[in-house]
C-alpha cells in the first residue's frame, strides 16, 4: 500500500483510501483536499512528482491543473460582477471595443463564460499562447463559428483569453495579477496563473497516460465530437517553462488540491471563507444560472453550463485534461479537489468522480 501523507477527519477515511488505491494502481502522484465550511477535513497527498517515481510528492508540490484553471478565471469575473464593475449581460464590445467585429457584435460576456460565444478553436501557433497581446488580437479578429448564444462548444484554450481580456480592460491588471491580488493573496492560497520562477522546484511535471509519450495531445471525450480545427496542445507544451510563465487562464494554472479547494470554498460558503469576503451570496448563486443545456458540439457529449462552471445536479465545478477536478456543493458547504500529474485517457478516467463520491460519504456522516 502506498504511503499517504497529510491529515483527515476519521469520517472521511474513504478519501485517502481511494487515493492510495489509485497510486497503488500505478498513478505517479496526486493530492486530494475536502473543505467543509471553509476548513479542511481532508488534506492528503502521495506518490511521486516524476515519471521515474524517484522524487516523492511533498506537501507543497504543485502541478498544472489544466482546465480546472477555468474555475479560477470564472471566479474573477464573478467578483467583478458582484462589485458592479462587470455586467455579464453586456456585449463584450462595451469593455473590449476591438472585439465587436466580424459578427461578434452581439457576443455577451455571459456567452464567454458559458462556451457559447462561437470561438472554440485556438488556430494560432502554440507559441502565440505565451504572448497575451497577440493571442487576444487573434481572437478579436476571428468570426464566430455559430450564432453567439445559440449553441455551446467547449472553448478549451480560448475562454481564458476572452474572459481575461475583459478583466484586464476593466481593472488594468492581467487576469493572473487580479487573481493573485484579489483572490489567492487574500485567502493565502498557493495557486498561480503565470508561475514565477521561484516556484519551479516544486512543480510536478505532467506524466502522459501509460504507454504514451509527451507528444500526447488533448482530444474530446465524446464519440460524436467533431474533429477540432484548432492547434493541438501536447503534454510537452504544458511541461515547458514558457507555458508555466505564461498566463493562459483556461489551462495554465498551477496549484495543489489544498489551494484549489480553499479558493473554490468561497463558492461553497456563500462568498466568505476564513473571514475573507469575496462575494455576496447572490454573487455565488450567479455561477449556477444555467446558460446552456444540451450537446456540446466540441466535446460531443451532453453538458449543462452555468456562468464559468459546469453544472452537475445541485453541484458545480469542472475538470482538467489529465484528471484533476474540483466539485462544489453549496448545500453541503463542501469543496472537493483532486490534483494529479498522472494523465489517463479521458474515456477510462473516473478517478475524480470516485474521490468526490468518497467525500460525499464523509459529508453524510458529518451532517448526520
Amino acid at each position: 500500500m502506498v504511503d499517504i501523507q497529510g491529515s483527515y477527519d476519521d469520517l472521511f477515511t474513504a478519501v485517502p483510501s481511494a487515493l492510495a488505491g489509485l497510486l497503488d494502481d500505478g498513478d505517479a502522484g496526486a493530492s486530494v483536499a475536502v473543505f467543509v465550511d471553509g476548513e479542511p477535513v481532508v488534506d492528503v497527498w502521495g506518490g511521486f512528482t516524476d515519471a521515474d517515481r524517484t522524487i516523492p510528492w511533498q506537501r507543497d508540490t504543485i502541478t498544472n491543473v489544466w482546465s480546472v484553471t477555468k474555475t479560477m478565471t470564472a471566479l474573477c469575473a464573478l467578483v467583478l460582477a458582484d462589485r458592479g464593475d462587470l455586467d455579464l449581460a453586456a456585449p463584450v464590445g462595451r469593455y473590449w471595443p476591438e472585439f465587436a467585429t466580424t459578427g461578434k457584435e452581439n457576443v455577451l460576456v455571459r456567452h464567454l463564460l458559458a462556451h457559447t460565444a462561437g470561438l472554440p478553436d485556438w488556430d494560432g501557433p502554440v507559441e502565440e499562447l505565451y504572448d497575451w497581446p497577440s493571442a487576444t488580437a487573434r481572437l478579436a479578429a476571428q468570426a464566430p463559428q455559430w450564432e453567439p448564444g445559440s449553441a455551446a462548444g467547449y472553448h478549451s484554450l480560448t475562454q481564458g483569453f476572452l474572459v481575461g481580456e475583459v478583466v484586464r480592460r476593466i481593472t488594468g491588471r492581467s487576469l493572473g495579477e487580479f487573481f493573485a491580488e484579489e483572490v489567492a493573496g487574500l485567502l493565502g492560497a498557493d495557486f498561480h496563473i503565470g508561475l514565477p520562477a521561484e516556484h519551479d522546484h516544486r512543480v510536478a511535471l505532467t506524466v502522459p497516460p501509460p504507454s504514451l509519450d509527451e507528444d500526447y495531445a488533448a482530444s474530446a471525450p465524446g464519440s460524436s465530437a467533431s474533429p477540432s480545427a484548432g492547434t493541438a496542445v501536447r503534454v510537452r507544451d504544458g511541461n515547458n517553462v514558457a507555458w508555466r510563465r505564461a498566463q493562459i487562464p483556461a489551462a495554465s494554472g498551477f496549484g495543489n488540491a489544498r489551494s484549489v479547494a480553499l479558493v473554490q470554498s468561497v463558492m461553497a460558503c456563500g462568498g466568505t471563507v476564513r473571514g475573507v469576503r469575496l462575494l455576496s451570496q447572490a454573487g455565488c448563486d450567479r455561477a449556477r444560472e444555467e446558460q446552456f443545456s444540451g450537446e456540446d458540439r466540441i466535446l460531443g457529449m451532453p453538458v449543462r453550463y452555468g456562468l464559468g462552471y459546469g453544472l452537475f445536479g445541485n453541484a458545480f465545478g469542472w475538470g482538467g485534461w489529465g484528471g484533476s477536478i474540483v466539485m462544489i456543493d453549496p448545500e453541503g458547504r463542501m469543496a472537493v479537489a483532486y490534483v494529479t500529474n498522472q494523465m489517463r485517457e479521458p474515456a477510462d478516467d473516473n478517478r475524480g468522480l470516485e474521490l468526490v463520491m468518497a467525500a460525499y460519504d464523509g459529508l453524510k456522516g458529518l451532517r448526520a
